[in-house]
């Protein structure tokens, strides 16, 4: 019994819910930032290079209708699309870590107000304050 005690101890902490629910969002934004990369970004380099990003290949060996063997390819028209999503992703998540820290060290350099005493240090201090008149 103890020990699903400290595993749901574990499973609130702040800090794992705050993994699962950053994972979530990664998730969430990488199928955004490939919905604009596949269809904003790579039409118009289609458009500049005549023809789409996905159809650039090598191709090592033309298919043969009458063999029945399919082209042999290496596409990495796919790859570059993938690897021009993974910067973007890089750096906009980059860019968060950036003013999150900035944030955080705005809060560290704000001096906390000191506390004030207690009542019962006020009392002894005036009762110190009286004992050297």
């Amino acid at each position: 019994m103890g020990m699903m005690k400290e595993f749901k101890e574990f499973a609130m902490k702040g800090s794992l819910i705050d993994l699962a629910i950053g994972f979530v969002m990664g998730a969430a934004f990488t199928k955004v930032t490939g919905a604009f990369i596949n269809g904003m970004v790579m039409p118009l380099v289609g458009m500049i290079q005549g023809k789409d990003l996905s159809d650039w290949k090598f191709v090592l060996k033309d298919a043969d209708k009458v063999a029945g063997t399919e082209e042999v390819a290496i596409k990495y028209g796919s790859f570059i699309s993938v690897t021009i999503e993974f910067i973007i992703v890089a750096f906009v998540m980059f860019m968060v870590i950036k003013a999150i820290n900035r944030m955080k060290k705005k809060q560290e350099e704000a001096p906390a107000a000191p506390a004030e005493p207690s009542s019962t240090d006020k009392l002894l201090i005036e009762i110190r304050d009286a004992l050297k008149k």
